[in-house]
């Protein structure tokens, strides 16, 4: 676009000044009626009717919850995707809109996800209506972000990223002030897998077990070393860690049981090392148990892998923060190795996500994502949607 583009950007804060209050209030009703994944409906048709309000036409997804919708045209699209389902968590703060569903909150920022979006869906329509946008730009209102492996995969499954050259996602950080926007080339987040691990024996007396498989001490031993034995397999570059959250078999002292489990999770940052760990674990936990006379079953629940930022991705919304709100939001981001599904997009089509500060501004800390105490500032949605509308026009 040239100069024009450059004029475009130079009109971006006002046009979203112009729809701040509505994306507020939508962000406030959405807060209020929080829906677990797969479970959005009203969710979805706030968001549907909401876009035709506007002149576009949102398409609901097959699965019934979530929706995809075109704006602009051309051959190919940019595309922009904010995730619409909250967490099975309690909302502890007490503001005017705090959620009217016990026990259910949108306490990982979904609904200032959504409420950008919409924002970037009403600007982007009004520059498409006053001839202003010469190319397409797609909006992904995912479900299920929450559920593992990830609505993304109804996403990809019912076309959503046909055409798509590029695709951009934000996500908030309490860790960074508003204002503040997180960038980082490569993995963002981790990989993300259970790992349920079952043995097997005859069991036995304490006082003999000899003449019988020790699972107790088996089911020891496998959970000590098999994050060493796997560690060992690994590049240790990979930034792999197996930690176990639980761990069952017996009930009484003197009695060896006949079975026993211990279950975790496998986090890694590079994506090759995580399809490395999978297939190595079953075989590990074989030999680590074999010289105790029990059997052992594994299994390995694939979550998501990790999110990859493409460097020419990170390009474009680095352009996008400087040109709409300047070089002094730029921040650098950790590597998390929490789980995202925005990383399944990432395994099609190239892309980033950035994390958006929404900490009060004046406050050293705040409460982190999924917990009751979550509560992000609202001047994050508009500056939310300022990166996003952005983004799709530089690209």
């Amino acid at each position: 676009m040239g100069n024009s583009r450059h004029l475009l950007l130079s009109e971006v804060g006002a046009r979203v000044e112009g729809v701040r209050e509505e994306a507020v209030a939508l962000r406030r009703d959405l807060h209020a009626h929080p829906e677990l994944g797969w479970h959005e409906v009203r969710t979805t048709e706030v968001i549907r009717q909401r876009l035709v309000d506007a002149g576009l036409s949102p398409q609901v997804l097959p699965t019934g919850t979530g929706l995809i919708c075109d704006i602009g045209s051309g051959d190919t699209c940019v595309a922009l995707r904010a995730d619409i389902d909250a967490l099975p968590v309690p909302d502890g703060v007490p503001n005017p809109w705090r959620s009217t569903i016990d026990g259910v909150a949108h306490a990982c920022g979904h609904d200032i996800h959504t409420s950008a979006l919409v924002g970037a869906a009403l600007v982007l329509a009004g520059m498409a209506r006053d001839g202003l946008l010469d190319r397409r730009v797609r909006l992904i209102f995912q479900p299920a972000e929450e559920v593992m492996p990830g609505g993304a995969l109804g996403v990809i499954a019912a076309g959503g990223l046909d055409g798509v050259r590029r695709i951009y996602g934000l996500h908030c950080d309490p860790r960074l002030q508003v204002g503040q926007v997180g960038l980082r080339v490569g993995a963002l987040t981790a990989a993300a897998d259970r790992i349920l691990v079952r043995l097997t024996g005859p069991g036995g007396h304490t006082s003999r077990p000899h003449l019988t498989g020790d699972l107790v001490y088996a089911l020891a031993t496998l959970v000590t070393e098999l994050p060493a034995a796997l560690s060992r397999r690994v590049d240790p570059r990979a930034g792999m860690s197996l930690v176990w959250g639980r761990i069952t078999s017996g009930s009484a002292a003197n009695a060896i049981p006949a079975r026993g489990e211990a279950e975790g999770t496998l986090r890694c940052l590079d994506v090759n090392a995580w399809r490395l760990a999978a297939e190595l674990i079953p075989g590990l936990a074989e030999q680590l148990v074999a010289p105790y006379g029990v059997q052992v079953d594994t299994e390995v629940t694939h979550g998501v892998p990790p999110v990859m930022n493409d460097a020419a991705a990170i390009e474009v919304f680095r352009s996008a923060v400087e040109q709409t709100l300047d070089s002094d939001a730029l921040a650098q981001t950790d590597q998390s190795l929490g789980g995202e599904d925005f990383a399944w997009y990432l395994e099609h089509v190239p892309g980033a996500m950035a994390r958006l500060g929404v900490r009060p501004v004046g406050q050293d800390s705040a409460a982190d994502l999924h917990t009751p105490g979550f509560d992000p500032s609202e001047d994050a949605i508009d500056l939310g949607t300022k990166i996003l509308v952005s983004s799709a026009l530089l690209d």
